[in-house]
C-alpha cells in the first residue's frame, strides 16, 4: 500500500487546466497520496483564456477535480481563490460550491500562530492590471517558450539527461524578468506588510520561492505547467 503524506495545509496554484502543458497527473498523483486540512487553490487553477480559443479537456482533469470536491466532502477545507486566467470565478466570491469556498483573498494562520494573506497576486501585475492586450501576448510568448521547453526536454530524454526547465533558466538570465520578479515580491510582501500579518504566500509569476523580504515572509507556490513540484515551495507541513 502506498504511504499517505499527511500535511496541514497544502497551496497550489497555476494548474493550468485547459492547456496542454497543464502537469495534471503528477497533481493528481500528489493528491492521492496526501491528506491535509487545508488546501489551498491559489489561482489560475483553470485556464479561461486558452478554452475560449479551443477545448481541450482530457479525462483526467475531471478526475482531478472529482478528487477535489472528495476531500472537501470528507472533511478538507478547500479554498479556492481565483486568478487573472480564470478571474470570472471572482464574481462569485463568498459562495461555496460542493464544499470549495470561493474567496478572493484569505487570511491563513498556520500551527505556530504565524498569519499569512493568500491571494493569487495579479492585483501587482501591472501589466496584467491596464495592458491585457500585452498581457495577452506575454502569454502566447510564454506558449512558444513551453513548446520549445517540451521539445528540449524531448531531447534530454534521448540523449539520457534528466528535465530541465528552460523557462526557469531564460528568468533567471533575462535582466528584465529577474527585476520584475524582484519588484512583484515587494508589493505583495508591502500588501502583507499593510494587513498587518507575518508573510504573504501567492502564486501568478510562476516562480517558486520560499525567502524573508523586509521582515516578511514570502511563499509563491510556482507552477504546474513548466516547473515540476517543489516540495518546499507547493506545501507547507505546519
Amino acid at each position: 500500500m502506498s504511504q499517505v503524506l499527511r500535511y496541514r495545509s497544502i497551496f497550489i496554484s497555476d494548474l493550468h487546466l485547459g492547456t496542454r502543458d497543464a502537469k495534471t497527473h503528477y497533481l493528481l498523483d500528489f493528491l492521492k497520496h496526501t491528506e491535509a486540512e487545508f488546501i489551498y487553490l491559489v489561482g489560475d487553477i483553470f485556464d479561461l483564456w486558452k478554452l475560449k480559443k479551443g477545448w481541450h479537456w482530457p479525462p483526467i482533469n475531471n478526475e482531478l477535480i472529482s478528487l477535489i470536491f472528495a476531500k472537501a466532502k470528507n472533511g478538507t477545507q478547500v479554498i479556492y481563490i481565483p486568478g487573472n486566467h480564470d478571474e470570472m470565478f471572482r464574481d462569485y466570491c463568498g459562495a461555496n460550491y460542493n464544499g470549495v469556498e470561493l474567496l478572493c483573498q484569505a487570511e491563513h494562520i498556520s500551527a505556530d500562530g504565524r498569519k499569512y494573506l493568500v491571494m493569487h497576486g495579479d492585483e501587482f501585475d501591472y501589466i496584467v492590471r491596464h495592458n491585457k492586450w500585452l498581457a495577452h501576448a506575454g502569454d502566447w510568448a510564454y506558449d512558444l517558450l513551453l513548446w520549445l521547453n517540451h521539445w528540449f526536454n524531448l531531447a534530454r530524454r534521448r540523449l539520457g539527461f534528466g528535465y530541465w526547465s528552460l523557462s526557469s533558466y531564460l528568468k533567471q538570465q533575462t535582466k528584465t524578468a529577474v527585476n520584475f520578479i524582484g519588484n512583484f515580491e515587494q508589493a505583495v510582501c508591502n500588501e502583507a506588510q499593510r494587513h498587518q500579518v507575518d508573510g504573504v504566500i501567492c502564486g501568478h509569476i510562476h516562480h517558486a520561492a520560499i525567502q524573508e523580504l523586509s521582515g516578511c515572509e514570502y511563499k509563491n507556490t510556482g507552477d504546474w505547467v513548466c516547473l515540476l513540484y517543489t516540495s518546499d515551495a507547493a506545501d507547507e507541513e505546519d
